[in-house]
Formats: structure tokens, sequence, C-alpha cells
């Protein structure tokens, strides 16, 4: 899916896969797993989650000439309707790319 749509449980999700996925060595091959996940984690609608991904990455936030907001790292950079929905998709691309798999329940 194109990071550029992603929105709610599925925006969440690929936020938490870029803060809390760490390599482990399984059977002598790294693996990435997630860990310590926060229970009730929502980046894109909760200030005190996504606000400190803000500041921690450098990300620029603006509004552009059609009222949406825009979100930037410099090399990349997101729109939506809402700020934090803007930022979190401007990170997941900036970490994973433009394009990623989801878990097929979030599909």
């Amino acid at each position: 899916m194109k990071t550029s749509e992603l929105t709610g449980a599925a925006l969440d999700w690929a936020v938490s896969k870029c803060e809390y996925t760490k390599p482990v060595q399984v059977g002598g091959s790294t693996v990435m797993v997630f860990k310590d996940v926060p229970f009730d984690y929502h980046p894109s609608t909760n200030w005190a989650q996504g606000g400190s991904i803000i500041e921690r990455e450098w990300i620029s936030l603006f509004i552009n000439g059609d009222d949406r907001w825009v979100a930037s790292t410099g090399i990349k950079a997101a729109v939506a309707d809402t700020p934090l929905v803007a930022v979190m998709r401007c990170y997941v691309a900036s970490k994973l790319g433009d394009d990623i798999e989801l878990p097929e329940e979030l599909t």
C-alpha cells in the first residue's frame, strides 16, 4: 500500500514498525520482530505519542494552499487533512519507503 494513503490502524501499525521493530538473531539468521509496543499506541491521533516523533525526527509541518497539512523531512513529504496523519505518513515514508506491505487484517 502507498504510505501516502495510510490512515487509522494501518498507519499506526506502520509507525510502530518504524519505532519498535528490532533485529533479533533466530537460528543463525537475523529477523525483525516487534518488541515493547505500547498497548494503546495511536501516534496518528495522540499528540503525546506522535509529538515526540516530530521533535526527534526534525519533521517540518505547515499548511499548503489547499488548506491541507504538509509534513516534510527535507527528503520525504506527505500531505493529509490533519497534522499528525501528515507527520506519521512522512515518517513512515522516510523509514520504510513509499510503498509498504500490511498484514492481511489491516488491508
